[in-house]
């Protein structure tokens, strides 16, 4: 198929080189799409239906659709209809499929084959060994996908049609990031021409996570979906600064949107002055009342202000060309144009309605303590006024120590003046993280269409994490998405799952336990020992005698120690983001870091200080419940000071 595309000669089938270059650069995309994966076989399962009206009984399932040299299908894209029945087909719902077959692959060969005659009332239902064998397999390298292993209630959630926003509550090993990256997938084969208008876009919380799971979408065929964090959808200044946690969660509260809107709407001052407006030999006068009522018309359809500020001359023209027309003239829409441009009619706007530099009006609010009182009374309290006031104003925006905070607040007040645009459908990954100004920033973006939200309130690490779906999904925009919830672990032995849980009824209480798939007895080792360093070298250097990739995840001060440690004993490290290769195993991930990411075996380094480098108990419960969640094969826990009380139960 990519040979047939790389053959193809567009000479002459273009009208001009406008049309070539557009050409060239679709099929160039489409030879990208068609690239070979290495170890990654083309088909992964089979179904052989009872009945079916489509030509042929049998269907080979695989990642993307293969035709052979007469257009006929060979694979079938686990996206299409008649693939479902894959995912969704059980003894007690066979959907018309009598044999359901998987296939295993070692190395990118077929090495074995598994079958289900689900329409078969004498042959008992079983787990399916390979697909257990394909959930554990050693990783290394970037995420990959799970077409091959999609269990039934994420097939659901990946099906779910475009019109509607969707949120997936789901603990650790879940599979919740995957399920939102393949309904993505899916929404692209389903409505391939809307979302190449309008654009897709995965959100996730750093640069770490998204270069972790970059490659599933391509590996699907699927190269057009953009990738970026929060702080690079909001990134109108340069961040350097930070914030205190109490002055970041002022300002990611919510209450600061109508802070801002009320700074940016006090630009507008009521005109006290009437208009001259002399055309040729003609004068006409526009009277002050007349240009209030039309100021206050557009302040009370409280649209966009750059909006308003647009339509204000145009309105003033429309005004003139009345009287006009009680003249005895008959001007048109050029003479309208031509008022609006006149220098009186843009004097009066730039009085009236002046330009607003979003930048330098938040820099106004958080330098300025009067202005700021004034635009947050009745919102903000004496005390949170004085949390998010700089107390050595910057001299201009470029001088501005800006926090990340801050960049979103210039972002909300960018919005206030001119619309952002929408795009089709946002994937918002991690989400219990984000605070009320993030989900609106993010929810901008996809005010005219649909979102995917994943996250686990219980994984809520920031001194405003989400409290509930509910109160986030308002924030966002979304209201009305629909909740799912996910408790059946694939990733996390259940041994492990079990013991992160023991920290559930301190810092989530009444959220779901995950109930782990996986029995892997001896998965989890907690030791105390009395040298914690050379013990944690020790734990790694034996790790490494195993498959897989090893994280070695520690609280970000005791980072620098175990690094210094790992280099004098010879270990070769890895920073949160660089690639596993097969020669290098062994990444050193700071326990703020830890999010998202999967090792085959995690080394735990001293849990009491994970909770110790937080600002309060429960956000520092919540990091180590990240962080003892990471492994997939095996968690080492050891501890020179005693286990946090929570933990030790």
């Amino acid at each position: 198929m990519r040979e047939d595309v790389e053959a193809l000669d567009i000479r002459d089938v273009t009208a001009n080189w406008v049309n070539a270059a557009v050409l060239s650069s679709q099929i160039e995309e489409r030879i990208k799409a068609l690239a070979d994966l290495s170890h990654t076989p083309l088909f992964f399962g089979r179904l052989d239906y009872l009945h079916t009206t489509q030509e042929g009984h049998t269907f080979y399932i695989g990642r993307r659709h293969v035709h052979d040299a007469d257009g006929d299908p060979m694979v079938v894209d686990w996206r299409a209809p008649v693939s479902q029945p894959f995912y969704r087909a059980s003894k007690k719902d066979p959907q018309d499929v009598a044999l359901r077959r998987r296939f295993g692959y070692t190395g990118g060969e077929l090495t074995a084959y598994e079958d289900e005659h689900l329409s078969d009332p004498a042959e008992e239902e079983r787990a399916s060994k390979l697909l257990q064998a394909e959930i554990e397999r050693p990783r290394v390298g970037p995420m990959r996908d799970i077409v091959a292993t999609i269990q039934p209630e994420q097939d659901e959630i990946v099906r779910s049609g475009l019109s509607g926003s969707v949120c997936v509550q789901g603990g650790p090993g879940t599979g919740k990031t995957a399920v939102g990256l393949h309904r993505v997938a899916y929404l692209l084969y389903a409505h391939r021409e809307r979302l190449a208008r309008t654009g897709t876009l995965v959100v996730g919380p750093n640069r770490s996570f998204l270069h972790y799971i970059e490659q599933v979408l391509p590996a699907l065929g699927e190269l057009e979906v953009k990738q970026a964090t929060v702080d690079d959808l909001v990134a109108h200044v340069e961040v350097r600064g930070a914030d205190d946690a109490a002055a970041a969660v002022v300002k990611g509260d919510a209450r600061m949107a109508e802070v801002l809107r009320r700074a940016v709407r006090s630009h507008v001052t009521l005109p006290t002055e009437p208009l001259m407006v002399v055309r040729g030999s003609r004068r006409w006068r526009v009277p002050a009342y007349e240009l209030e009522e039309i100021v206050r018309e557009l302040l009370d359809r409280d649209i966009r202000y750059g909006a308003a500020r647009d339509a204000l001359p145009q309105r003033i023209a429309h005004a003139v060309l009345v009287r006009m027309e009680q003249a005895g003239e008959a001007p048109d829409d050029r003479v309208q144009d031509a008022v609006a441009r006149n220098a009186a009619v843009k004097a009066v706007v730039k009085a009236v309605w002046p330009a607003v530099d979003p930048a330098k009006l938040v820099l106004r609010l958080l330098s300025d303590a009067d202005f700021l009182a004034e635009h947050a009374d009745g919102l903000l309290d004496a005390d949170e006024q004085k949390a998010i006031l700089w107390a050595k104003p910057p001299r201009s925006v470029k001088s501005a120590k800006w926090s990340a905070a801050d960049a979103v607040l210039i972002d909300e007040a960018a919005d206030l003046v001119e619309r952002t645009p929408s795009l089709g459908h946002v994937v918002l990954d991690e989400a219990q993280d984000l605070s009320p100004m993030q989900y609106r920033a993010v929810g901008r973006r996809c005010s005219t269409g649909s979102a995917t939200v994943l996250g686990d309130l219980a994984q809520g690490t920031t001194p405003w994490a989400t409290a509930s779906w509910a109160e986030a999904l308002a924030h966002l925009g979304k209201p009305d998405a629909v909740v799912e919830e996910l408790t059946a672990g694939f990733r996390v032995p259940r041994e492990v799952i079990a013991y992160a849980s023991r920290l559930l009824p301190h810092m989530s209480p009444g959220l779901a336990e995950v109930r782990s798939v996986r029995e892997s007895p001896g998965s989890l080792e907690v030791r105390h020992v009395e040298d914690l360093t050379a013990s944690v070298v020790s734990a790694c250097r034996a790790s490494l005698r195993h498959e897989g990739s090893i994280g070695l995840i520690a609280a970000d001060a005791r980072v620098p120690v175990l690094a210094d440690a790992l280099r004098e004993a010879g270990l070769a490290w890895l920073s949160p983001g660089e690639e596993t290769t097969a020669e290098s195993r062994l990444t050193l991930v700071p326990a703020s870091l830890a999010k998202g990411l999967e090792y085959d075996y995690v080394v735990l380094d001293e849990p009491a200080a994970v909770v110790d480098g937080e600002p309060d108990e429960r956000t520092g419960l919540r990091r180590l419940y990240v962080a003892l969640t990471r492994a997939v094969s095996g968690l080492t826990v050891l501890h020179a000071a005693p286990l946090p009380a929570q933990l030790d139960a």
